[in-house]
């Protein structure tokens, strides 16, 4: 008579552990390509048996959320992240008329981070996109285009975590190297011109000093007007080039 009820326990068991690792994965909490903890330690962890562990790695693997390597472990994939960004990097440098369509993504994705971020970032978090934010300002005065591209990079991932939403974090985790070599490309664009080069240096680091100012403040509504400015500027330096070509 108890057999139906704890075959139904087990499951529910089992359900649950599935969205507990579905949500360290949603979150960038176990990025792509990261080794999970093991059986054991997870259900020392989560209070469960290994063998719900074990069920609830194998329903995400078989979904492919999850990977198994013979001798190794088991590992996020980073197949998500492969298939959305790869892609997109491909058409933004194949067909420059598209870095237009990635600018208004941008401005509607980023915006709503910083305004979120604003309202929800953690004294933790806010201090560690002050230090970025420094990083941004040393780079500049050493004229280190790698190291400002880099912080750059760190200072939009940190608003994602900032924002304190699983998918927003998980989406920007997913296209991330695009946005990289998006903010690189950026970067680099402007330094080419060298009359207007140390300018442009400087404009893009007072708008990352204002979003992080309105994140520290807690204002939304700042927040996500500095990201507007600073996604509009990025649009102009494109506009720009091409009337140059």
């Amino acid at each position: 008579m108890n057999q139906p009820s704890n075959a139904k326990a087990s499951s529910c068991a089992v359900d649950r552990i599935v969205k507990e690792i579905e949500s360290k994965v949603l979150d960038t909490t176990w990025a792509p390509q990261t080794k999970i903890p093991s059986e054991r330690l997870l259900a020392v962890t989560w209070a469960v048996s290994r063998s719900t562990i074990r069920e609830a790695i194998q329903r995400l693997s078989a979904r492919g959320l999850l990977v198994s390597h013979h001798g190794s472990g088991v590992f996020v994939t980073d197949r998500l992240r492969s298939r959305s960004a790869s892609p997109w990097w491909q058409l933004l440098a194949e067909r420059p008329v598209r870095r237009a369509e990635t600018l208004e993504f941008r401005r509607v994705f980023e915006c709503a981070m910083a305004r979120f971020a604003a309202e929800r970032a953690s004294p933790d978090e806010q201090a560690q996109m002050g230090e970025i934010v420094d990083r941004m300002r040393d780079a500049v005065a050493r004229h280190d285009v790698d190291a400002e591209a880099t912080a750059d990079a760190e200072f939009h991932a940190a608003l994602a975590a900032a924002s304190h939403n699983a998918m927003f974090r998980h989406f920007n985790t997913s296209v991330i190297p695009m946005l990289r070599e998006h903010i690189t490309l950026n970067t680099f664009d402007a330094m080419c011109d060298e009359a207007t080069s140390h300018r442009r240096t400087l404009a893009r680091l007072t708008q990352h000093e204002k979003i992080y100012e309105a994140v520290r403040g807690r204002q939304p509504d700042a927040a996500y007007r500095a990201m507007q400015v600073h996604i509009d500027f990025v649009g102009r330096q494109f506009r720009a080039e091409s009337l140059e070509e």
